[in-house]
């Protein structure tokens, strides 16, 4: 078996998830794994340029990654996805088709969002100045059973970091720190 599987960060804009990604995506390549991350909006910019944000749109958009996800990891890449991913039934879709699989559900309230949001998206969209707005006005679907929930209103990206990569090692994707196969 390949050492690569897919990580799956889902939650609202802003929740941390890109943040979350870079941070355990320099954690793994310290240890020597081979990593690759696919950021929502950078996918948007490159792989599905001239999507719009209908829900067939964001599906497809989310099947995408899904599928360079798989590839990467059944060549031995830990392939991070840090993309909203609204959807469960999608969600859903795409952990289906990967062997090996790590949801973490990176959770805020819509409160403590709009606090910390610099570009003041969610002060529009609640508002109503901007529409379909995901967890405002276009749903957002929280999983049922990720692997892991990350409170990022209640702990530092730090603490988020220790628990994931803790969790990591603990259900066996990856080696604890100094371990080899």
């Amino acid at each position: 078996m390949s050492d690569g599987f897919t990580l799956w960060f889902t939650g609202l804009s802003g929740a941390g998830k890109s943040t979350l990604a870079g941070m355990v995506a320099q954690e793994l390549r310290q240890r020597g794994h081979r990593v690759e991350v696919l950021d929502g909006d950078e996918v948007r910019t490159n792989l599905s340029k001239g999507l719009g944000f209908s829900k067939e749109d964001r599906d497809t958009n989310i099947r995408r990654i899904g599928y360079v996800c798989r590839l990467l990891a059944r060549n031995g890449v830990i392939a991070i996805s840090a993309a909203i991913s609204p959807y469960r039934e999608i969600r859903d879709e795409v952990r289906g088709q990967h062997e090996r699989f790590f949801e973490v559900f990176v959770k805020c309230p819509i409160d403590k969002l709009a606090a910390r949001d610099v570009k003041g998206l969610y002060k529009k969209a609640l508002a109503g100045e901007i529409n379909g707005f995901t967890g405002i006005d276009d749903p957002y679907e929280e999983p049922l059973r990720p692997e892991l929930v990350l409170e990022t209103h209640i702990e530092t990206p730090t603490e988020s970091l220790s628990r994931l990569v803790g969790r990591l090692e603990q259900a066996g994707f990856i080696l604890p720190n100094g371990a080899r196969r």
